[in-house]
């Protein structure tokens, strides 16, 4: 009888030493990309609640300071699923078979134009009859230097603020810089115009840096974007609808929380701990407060295209057109892009609902 036991709870502990190493196993290990800024809050929530773990899933956030540079990485297979810029997703689409597989926020007032107050463009007023907001002109804006990150979100602000001043590129002078150089150079002296993104802004605006101009008041739509190496995808549809699932539950927090003191606090933190900058909690409470998201009903609608070009492929499409129109893409490279279909609400269908 003894011995009976004794082989019971032998069993037991070896049953109770292996679960660990099989949970572990279940678990999908995901590099993914994301850049210092809003959207990546969502994943940084949840490994912070365990909410990836939750899924069977245990992502990895890997740093990028731009999506140029997260798409440079993407042949290597450095990562698999994250978040770009809707200028980088076009690139990546035509250069690396990307998909677009959701929606990550609305940047459109989150990627601003600045000036020096005392700059002449500053007190350009009223030159757009069309698109009022905007500060500048022809005659103040042409030959200046402008320090921007190019091929990027900010890159498409630019250019819709220089199209809403009747000039284009070749008008002004482009100096390629990452987001903190642009900020530490402006601030110095260099440079007539600087073109940042969220939360690089609110350091501008408290500098007393002047906003000439940004998507939305140039009539424009700039989204962030879920992007995913295809191979990857279409191998692995159901991982991709768990990580979509794990990042629509960050936005559902968000929108039943908004931007309480609760989550003001893990904003702040999150900001000093992965994106290493410094934030109050007055612009934490900014930068939630300008990103608006979209859960998985309002990602459905704007992914339907059962009646013709879907909302999310039309974004994308006058992304692309804008900047053939401005040189950076040629003609068949925009029909080839066009037609790639990268846009695409299919892994959105996978997932699992109702969204926690």
């Amino acid at each position: 009888m003894k011995k009976l036991a004794l082989l019971v709870l032998t069993v037991l502990v070896a049953l109770a030493l292996a679960a660990p190493a099989v949970m572990a196993a279940d678990v999908i290990k995901l590099k993914t990309c994301w850049m210092p800024e809003h959207e990546t809050f969502m994943p940084w929530l949840a490994k912070e609640k365990g909410w990836d773990k939750e899924e069977g899933l245990d992502l990895e956030l890997l740093y990028f300071d731009s999506g140029m540079a997260q798409m440079e990485a993407l042949p290597a297979k450095q990562w698999v699923l994250g978040a770009t810029g809707g200028v980088p997703m076009v690139v990546g689409a035509l250069r690396h078979n990307a998909y677009m597989i959701g929606l990550g926020n609305d940047e459109s007032v989150a990627n601003l134009v600045f000036v020096r107050p005392d700059s002449p463009i500053a007190k350009a007023a009223g030159f757009s009859k069309e698109f009022p907001e905007v500060l500048g002109s022809p005659e103040t804006v042409k030959g200046k230097t402008v320090l921007v990150t190019t091929v990027s979100s900010v890159h498409y602000a630019l250019s819709l603020w220089l199209k809403a001043l009747g000039l284009t590129e070749k008008d002004v002078i482009i100096k390629q810089m990452d987001q903190a150089s642009i900020v530490a150079a402006f601030e110095k002296g260099v440079g007539d115009v600087a073109v940042l993104w969220a939360p690089y802004s609110y350091s501008a605006e408290e500098k007393g840096w002047k906003r000439a101009g940004d998507p939305k008041s140039c009539g424009a739509a700039l989204p962030l974007v879920l992007v995913g190496d295809k191979e990857f995808c279409d191998k692995n549809p159901e991982t991709v609808g768990k990580f979509l699932r794990v990042y629509l539950r960050g936005v559902n927090y968000l929108k039943k929380n908004g931007s309480s003191p609760e989550v003001v606090k893990d904003y702040v933190r999150f900001m000093k701990e992965w994106c290493g900058m410094d934030m109050t909690a007055a612009m934490a409470k900014k930068d939630l407060d300008s990103h608006p998201v979209w859960n998985l009903e309002e990602q459905l609608k704007l992914f339907d295209g059962s009646a013709g070009e879907s909302t999310a492929a039309k974004w994308q499409r006058l992304i692309a057109e804008f900047f053939t129109a401005q040189g950076r893409f040629k003609p068949e490279e925009l029909e080839k892009v066009n037609k790639l279909g990268y846009v695409t609400d299919k892994f959105l269908k996978t997932v699992q609902t109702p969204v926690p």
